[in-house]
């Protein structure tokens, strides 16, 4: 399965490395591992602002955590050169600002674990994770999400 070609099939263009806001770099690698720095969910090229529990909903959320998905294939794509030099997916971490009432931080994060899932299959997609509900993220996101890849030769 060239990964490339089932992108091409989700019509979805890999976007290019964003410049980091901070003091950080987008990615390290370390052996056969590479980290991902966190990505925030970005809309119309800006911030996608919200709260889950205020003022979005566990669907646009959804949307969001998915978007995020491309955004790191991007940034990994830059790190190894050749997404199907990845071996397997290891860990997505996830970030969902929210009240301290809302409760589907994980159904949220679905949305780029599935998406994950489809694009490397059930063995090299398939990761673990965490998702936590937190007070606020960079610039108001509404979802922040980093990824661990292992690469193969």
């Amino acid at each position: 399965m060239n990964i490339y070609d089932t992108l091409a099939a989700l019509n979805i263009t890999l976007p290019p490395v964003a410049t980091p806001a901070a003091a950080y770099v987008p990615f390290v690698q370390t052996g056969n591992l590479v980290f991902l720095s966190g990505h925030i969910a970005k809309k119309d090229g800006k911030a996608w602002v919200g709260q889950l529990g205020t003022n979005m909903d566990t669907a646009e959320g959804r949307l969001a955590a998915r978007a995020i998905a491309i955004d790191l294939l991007g940034t990994l794509h830059a790190a190894v050169g050749d997404l199907n030099r990845v071996t397997r997916i290891v860990k997505l971490m996830s970030l969902v600002n929210s009240t301290g009432s809302f409760t589907e931080q994980h159904l949220v994060t679905n949305g780029a674990s599935e998406l994950i899932g489809e694009i490397f299959g059930a063995t090299k997609g398939a990761h673990a994770r965490s998702a936590f509900g937190v007070a606020q993220i960079p610039m108001g996101a509404c979802v922040e999400i980093e990824m661990i890849a292992e690469i193969g030769a």
